[in-house]
């Protein structure tokens, strides 16, 4: 990243291109979405070809062998090849139209092996989704150390200026495959390192805190979030009963919910959440100096999130929301990016820092009290080639570790170290999903393990044992002076065995109650927003009174504003509220942050200023962002040399899909504007333009978005109760007023708008 202020930068290219003095685009340069590295032919080709590549931003896993063996071989050997159809044996075949039969009425015969094969294959398509994190999607990167960590890790992917090829999955964590992108819920952040030393799994969510303490716990939370079991509603919810009866019983997953009910719950993007470790883990340096760390992404576009009716309405419009987003920002070459840093605390016997439990994963250290030090920045680059072999095939686990990594006691830890492998078994058919292309590692392996489903390695030897000498005793043990994982010799507890937790654990709201107070009065209504609607939608009154008692423990205002919209009354506190002091960091609003892959829509028709509409264009995309023309109908504006290609229709656009608005001049109503052919177009015929673009004004305003115009848009905005001048609305001459567009849009919604109750 430039060290320039990136609104001024950007602002700057606005300029140029208003003035003339930057390069222009082609009608669709800058679009994402292109299906295919080809436009196709508009009649079915017959010509044969070889299959096409890939596009520009897509990539595969590594060819490296099942043993990690480089093969130095073309990403496109791993792919289909030829370019006739074939079976999966290769043999070519002539008709994929009709099965064999007795004659063209006659009944089909056994002896068809191609159709046989083909159904066999179809049928066997689909794999067991994941128990948790089924919904999400991935790409492929790379990580740069800056090498700031040496001195704490031995770890070689920390080394100063070592790069390190990564693939990162995104994900929802209640929802099923089909579910919506936009839930409230939380997100899973997991991080595959391939490093030289082996695969290092950073496992983590958009959430620094987890619901419970102990894994043992781990089916309970899942079973109560997930949908109930006798009807199968509702999907990827919190908003029910058996949910909030759990969290309501069980206090400690308190700080987590409370997040979940911030605007955290409901992230803008992937591109800007941060991600977390969770856990304390334990470092080793070179000269065997242990330090307890906790892991933290920090996106360079900065946290944001959607507010809540957008959510519930991307969630019927494009439930790809989030998906889409991160492809298109990276086919677009807005390329997303975060830092890893690192919070790091004294090795001490008791494992605290400043009073708080580090193996308690229910609790978070203040950045004001540990700084998060940069260690890395990753850089996602390339979209997978084959969701299913990448996205759906690649399996995480946080005992993925490398030397100058370990584990610490923490039992949540224990837990998922335990059963992340045994999920792998029956989603993948077996022990050998790391040699999977997109799990393989990129170093040696020579593990001894043998046979079992699915193995496509081809063993050499005859005595995978130790010790032996039928193979001239390899493999050989490793030292730590040839890089070995040697686990950090530490004091173990000892006494009796029970199944207790320190007393430490104990402490359910002062976290919480930081939190709360850390947040913005436009953050804070938001959360009350959050609780009133998902508490509303449960049944049993007494479900939602025993969460105004855990509530009224958090803060008196936050219970009492709930239960107002609860219709109940308040209840009193039953323990004594903790003074705490706020940590300015975990708050989202008060900052401003690079504009990257930011979506501007252009919205205006035939009869406008197209060459205005040219001008803006060119200049959002040289600025980094991509712009979406709405017209009243698709195909282009203008004739001659110079047409302008429509991405959105007044039927098809949503004011949800836009980070800003540009209107230029009052757009003519759409041919299909009457209710018969969209609803959307049903109300009365308002005086101006058509009623969905009246639509779509007015509801980015209602969405803290801003606002641009010229050539009598204010007519417009006056039709929509607008005034001009109000934050966060620019009326200008032509597109004069685009930077300013931008220094509201970095600080990513208009917040004026939303003013807190008094």
């Amino acid at each position: 990243m430039s060290e320039k202020n990136p609104v001024k930068a950007a602002a700057d290219k606005i300029a140029d291109v208003l003035h003339g003095d930057a390069p222009t685009h082609g009608p669709e340069d800058g679009v994402p979405g292109k299906p295919a590295p080809v436009s196709p032919q508009l009649v079915e080709p017959t010509q044969p070809v070889e299959p096409l590549p890939p596009k520009a931003d897509q990539s595969g896993p590594e060819t490296v062998s099942p043993t990690g063996q480089p093969t130095g071989a073309d990403q496109a050997r791993m792919a289909q090849s030829g370019a006739y159809l074939t079976t999966a044996q290769g043999v070519r075949v002539h008709d994929s139209d009709h099965s064999l039969k007795a004659g063209p009425r006659g009944p089909v015969l056994l002896q068809d092996h191609h159709l046989r094969e083909k159904i066999m294959h179809f049928d066997h398509e689909r794999i067991p989704e994941r128990v948790v994190h089924a919904r999400g999607s991935a790409a492929h990167g790379v990580f740069q150390s800056y090498g700031t960590a040496q001195a704490v890790t031995k770890a070689a992917f920390l080394a100063r200026d070592a790069e390190t090829p990564v693939f990162v999955r995104f994900s929802t964590v209640l929802g099923s495959r089909g579910s919506a992108d936009t839930v409230r819920d939380t997100r899973g952040f997991a991080t595959k390192f391939y490093t030289e030393e082996g695969v290092f799994d950073l496992v983590g969510n958009n959430i620094p805190v987890f619901f419970i303490q102990d894994a043992i716990k781990f089916p309970d939370i899942i079973h109560a979030g997930k949908p109930h079991p006798d009807r199968e509603i509702p999907q990827a919810q919190s908003a029910h009963d058996t949910f909030w009866d759990f969290v309501s019983l069980h206090t400690e997953a308190t700080h987590h919910t409370l997040w979940n009910m911030s605007d955290r719950g409901i992230p803008r993007s992937y591109r800007m959440m941060e991600g977390f470790g969770v856990h304390t883990f334990r470092l080793v340096n070179a000269q065997g100096v242990t330090t307890l760390v906790k892991f933290h992404w920090k996106p360079k576009l900065g946290v944001h999130s959607l507010v809540w009716e957008e959510a519930q309405i991307l969630a019927g419009v494009d439930p790809d929301f989030h998906r889409r987003d991160l492809f298109d920002a990276i086919e677009c070459g807005a390329f997303p990016q975060w830092e890893l840093g690192i919070q790091t605390f004294p090795d001490t016997d008791d494992q605290m820092f400043e009073g708080i439990d580090l193996l308690d994963a229910t609790k978070i250290v203040p950045e004001e009290l540990a700084p998060v030090k940069p260690i890395g920045l990753l850089t996602l680059n390339a979209n997978p080639s084959n969701f299913f072999a990448e996205v759906e095939q690649v399996a995480f686990h946080t005992g993925h570790l490398v030397p100058g990594i370990d584990a610490t006691d923490d039992p949540l830890l224990a837990g998922r170290n335990f059963s992340y492998l045994d999920t792998q078994l029956t989603r993948l058919g077996g022990p050998n999903f790391p040699q999977l292309p997109i799990n393989r590692t990129h170093a040696p392996v020579n593990d001894m393990q043998r046979d079992g489903m699915h193995q496509t390695a081809v063993h050499r030897g005859v005595a995978p044992y130790k010790p032996n000498s039928l193979d001239g005793g390899c493999p050989f043990f490793a030292g730590a002076d040839t890089r070995a994982f040697i686990e950090v010799p530490v004091e173990v507890p000892t006494g009796r065995k029970v199944r207790e937790a320190p007393a430490s654990y104990s402490d359910h709201f002062s976290q919480p109650r930081m939190f709360w107070l850390s947040m913005s009065p436009v953050e804070r209504e938001h959360i009350i927003a959050a609780y009133t609607f998902e508490l509303a939608k449960c049944y049993e009154q007494a479900v939602k009174e025993r969460v105004l008692g855990v509530l009224a423990n958090i803060d008196p205002e936050l219970c009492a504003q709930v239960a107002v919209g609860l219709g109940l009354p308040v209840p009193a506190a039953t323990e004594p509220l903790v003074d705490v002091r706020p940590s300015p960091a975990l708050s989202q609003i008060g900052r401003t942050w690079p504009l990257d892959g930011r979506v501007i829509g252009i919205v205006t028709d035939q009869a406008m200023d197209l060459a205005g509409v040219r001008e803006v264009r060119e200049a959002v995309l040289d600025a980094g962002m991509v712009p979406l023309v709405v017209a009243p109908a698709g195909g282009v504006l203008g004739t001659g040399g110079e047409p302008v290609t429509v991405q959105r229709t007044f039927a098809t656009a949503r004011s949800v899909e836009f980070d800003a608005l540009v209107f230029v001049g009052v757009p003519a109503a759409g041919a299909d504007a009457y209710g018969a052919r969209d609803a959307k177009a049903g109300a009365p015929r308002p005086p101006v333009s058509d009623p969905r673009v009246l639509a779509l004004l007015t509801e980015a305003y209602q969405h803290g978005k801003a606002l641009a115009g010229w050539g009598g848009a204010e007519a417009l905005f006056e039709a929509a109760g607008i005034s001009v001048g109000e934050p966060g609305v620019i009326v200008s001459d032509g597109g004069r007023g685009m930077p300013q567009l931008l220094e509201l849009l970095a600080a990513h919604r208009v917040w004026e708008r939303f003013p807190a109750a008094t």
